[in-house]
């Protein structure tokens, strides 16, 4: 397996400031060591009408997942996950992202992460991923 080199050039599709069409998610550490983000999804990032495309909220959510891990030095990239969608989201809201560490286990991580309605407090998805450390460029 070719070595896996992570180089940043501001287009990731969640933060990256030069990607025309991103998220562009801003992140910080919250007071209970967690990762969050806030994002407001647009008419653009439906599925069916008036609801947030799945796939789009299980990437939000590796994205807090994955950023945790580079606030604490951690450079993995995630091998698999889970993602529960509890609520339909809806475009025009609010929505409030936060992800930790669950298990540390030497080259695998284990990440969780939980979003909420900003608004009235309610969870609305969930995911699990495994991550894996890579060395750094």
């Amino acid at each position: 397996m070719p070595e896996i080199v992570l180089d940043d050039d501001a287009y990731c599709f969640c933060c990256g400031r030069e990607n025309p069409i991103g998220l562009k998610l801003v992140f910080e550490e919250t007071p209970e060591g967690r990762m969050r983000t806030l994002w407001t999804p647009g008419r653009e990032h439906q599925g069916f009408k008036d609801i947030v495309h799945g796939g789009l909220v299980a990437t939000v959510l590796d994205e807090v997942m994955v950023r945790f891990l580079y606030l604490r030095d951690i450079h993995a990239v995630t091998a698999g996950m889970e993602t529960k969608l509890i609520q339909p989201l809806r475009w025009g809201r609010t929505y409030r992202f936060e992800g930790w560490i669950e298990q540390d286990r030497g080259k695998a991580v284990i990440t969780e992460a939980e979003a909420f309605d900003d608004e009235t407090g309610e969870r609305v998805a969930w995911g699990r991923a495994t991550c894996i450390r890579v060395r750094r460029p």
